[in-house]
């Protein structure tokens, strides 16, 4: 209204399409001034973006991706406003996910990715030990670029301990030998869902219940286990195929529940990352920030508006980080402080109906009749309510969002 009222006061209009095209060469210094202030030319938000069902479907690009960048930058190919891309993939470096990126929206993408194990980089107590990593892609060259010297996978683990995997039958050892493997494994880094389920299953059961020496016995009272990291906690994707996938979660399923009736206990993780973990949206807010300082924007980033196509992770992760601001508790760990303590006043989540989210069956009119715990697609760790699963706005596609987002900021950029 405001901007409304200095508009009209110049006999100008207000509306959005003159907005975007507004010359300020007839007006005073000061009116100009004034007026770009009130039209908000430098942007107090950034926007965190889904990948997987908000802008490709497997490889595949959705095409309003396309049309919804042309928006977001400028004729020298420079965001106008601070955008990450937050996705739960692990299986590839972050830097091979932003060439994809750049290749697929025809944009410059280069450090504002957060793969789901990008906050791994500020675990560096563990980054001495060696661990064991499970997941499918350069899994080495992965865990090596965020810092661990000495990982392990679980092929390399098969190698040394050949009468540990059993379940294929074609691939049982001929030779009943084991070989020596001198390194005791200090934790585990669950990166995402791997190709061969049984073997990763059984050698992670066997390196929780020996304590990291995978060839002895197993021995129950050696609890709680060790350090457990995990990233990416979706059930399910969404690719070519016209219902969702099995995501790394499904595996997490898998393994807790089967440590858990083996042991009669619950398996415990050291730290969950990727959506919806509060860990990977205070990382996102970080690097919205520095692409503000970079770019030196003086606003400072109020808004946070987190797009993706799945209730569970994305809408449910930006709610609960936006619990999170408006409750101000930001007492955390020491990685935190590296990091700097959050900024941002909210985080709006705005779902799109281009992925996991079915417009047509995934909201019911009554949440707390239609929804319950037994239907919960979230990991077992977080907590169900039924307001965190409902976004703050529903739209058909990412191009849609991000017009809605710039009408809501009253966002004109020159």
């Amino acid at each position: 209204q405001q901007s409304s009222l200095c508009l009209r006061s110049l006999g100008l209009s207000p509306s959005l399409s003159f907005l975007a095209s507004l010359s300020f060469s007839g007006l005073t210094r000061s009116s100009s001034s004034l007026l770009q202030r009130q039209l908000n030319i430098l942007p107090s938000f950034g926007f965190l973006f889904d990948i997987d069902g908000v802008l490709v479907r497997g490889k595949t690009p959705i095409p309003a991706a396309k049309t919804a960048f042309q928006k977001l930058v400028n004729s020298q190919g420079q965001f106008l406003v601070p955008v990450v891309f937050v996705t739960n993939a692990g299986n590839c470096l972050r830097q091979k996910k932003a060439d994809q990126l750049s290749h697929l929206l025809g944009v410059p993408v280069s450090k504002q990715v957060v793969m789901s194990h990008s906050p791994l980089r500020m675990f560096k107590r563990y980054h001495e030990k060696c661990v064991l990593v499970s997941g499918q892609g350069p899994l080495l060259d992965i865990a090596r670029d965020l810092g661990f010297c000495q990982p392990i996978t679980i092929e390399t683990l098969r190698e040394k301990h050949p009468l540990l995997d059993v379940v294929d039958h074609d691939r049982r050892p001929n030779v009943l030998v084991s070989i020596f493997f001198c390194f005791k494994i200090l934790s585990v880094v669950l990166f995402g869902e791997p190709v061969r389920w049984e073997t990763n299953l059984q050698l992670i059961i066997d390196v929780l219940l020996t304590s990291g020496y995978p060839g002895n016995p197993y021995h129950h009272e050696n609890y709680p286990h060790i350090p457990v990291l995990a990233c990416n906690m979706d059930l399910m994707w969404v690719a070519e195929a016209q219902s969702p996938r099995f995501g790394h979660g499904t595996f997490m399923v898998c393994l807790e529940n089967i440590y858990k009736k083996i042991t009669g206990k619950d398996l415990k993780y050291e730290v969950l990352m990727g959506k919806p973990s509060k860990l990977t949206y205070q990382y996102a807010e970080y690097l919205i920030r520095a692409q503000a300082a970079e770019r030196q924007w003086k606003q400072p980033i109020q808004t946070l508006y987190a797009v993706g196509d799945n209730l569970m992770t994305d809408v449910y992760g930006a709610n609960l980080y936006n619990r999170y601001l408006e409750e101000n508790s930001r007492k955390d760990n020491s990685w935190e402080n590296e990091l700097a303590s959050a900024a941002a006043a909210h985080c709006r989540s705005v779902l799109v109906c281009t992925g996991v989210y079915n417009p047509h069956a995934e909201v019911p009119l009554d949440t707390r009749e239609s929804i319950t715990e037994t239907v919960f697609h979230g990991h077992r760790d977080f907590r169900f309510d039924p307001g965190l699963v409902e976004p703050d706005h529903i739209v058909p596609d990412v191009d849609a969002a991000v017009d809605l987002v710039f009408q809501l900021e009253n966002f004109a950029p020159n």
